[in-house]
Parts: structure tokens; sequence; C-alpha cells
């Protein structure tokens, strides 16, 4: 998978199938992320860079309640890529 706008566009939409909104927020984020678990919501530091946010969606997923289920085909296929495969180029 390349890191570009694509990318996190579809990590994104993976997100929203799954029940979580993501927000972009200015902060004092220690890791770049925080999530609020009881409502379902990502807040990713506004000021990460396309990079930033597609690793640090990336490596939240395993930490997050998705129904795999709720997945379209295309979500669940990213879903399945990402939990099996090291971090990308």
């Amino acid at each position: 998978m390349k890191l570009n706008q694509s990318a996190l566009n579809k990590i994104e939409t993976l997100l929203e199938e799954g029940g979580y909104v993501v927000r972009y927020e200015r902060g004092t984020f220690q890791s770049g992320y925080c999530i609020l678990q009881q409502k379902k919501v990502v807040v990713l530091n506004k000021f990460l860079m396309l990079e930033g946010r597609i690793n640090t969606l990336i490596d939240l997923l395993p930490q997050l309640d998705i129904s795999y289920d709720a997945l379209t085909l295309e979500s669940q296929k990213l879903y399945e890529e990402i939990m099996t495969k090291p971090v990308m180029d």
C-alpha cells in the first residue's frame, strides 16, 4: 500500500464503517492521537503530515473494536492487509 491520500481515505472509510468517527483537532497529544472509546471517536493531531496520519491510524486499528462483518468487502480486504502485514513503504 502506498502512503497517499487515497490510502488515508480508505482507512478513514474503514473506521467509519466500523462505527468510529475520525477527527483532526489541535491539542497536546503525546502520541499524535486520542481515543474516546465510549463514543467511538478517534482524534488525531491535525498537524500530522499525511504519512503520520496513515501510520497512526494503522497502529491504532488493532486497539479498536471493529466488527469485521460490518465492513464492505473492500474494507474487509484492507483490514486484513493491515492486520497481517508490517507497516508500509
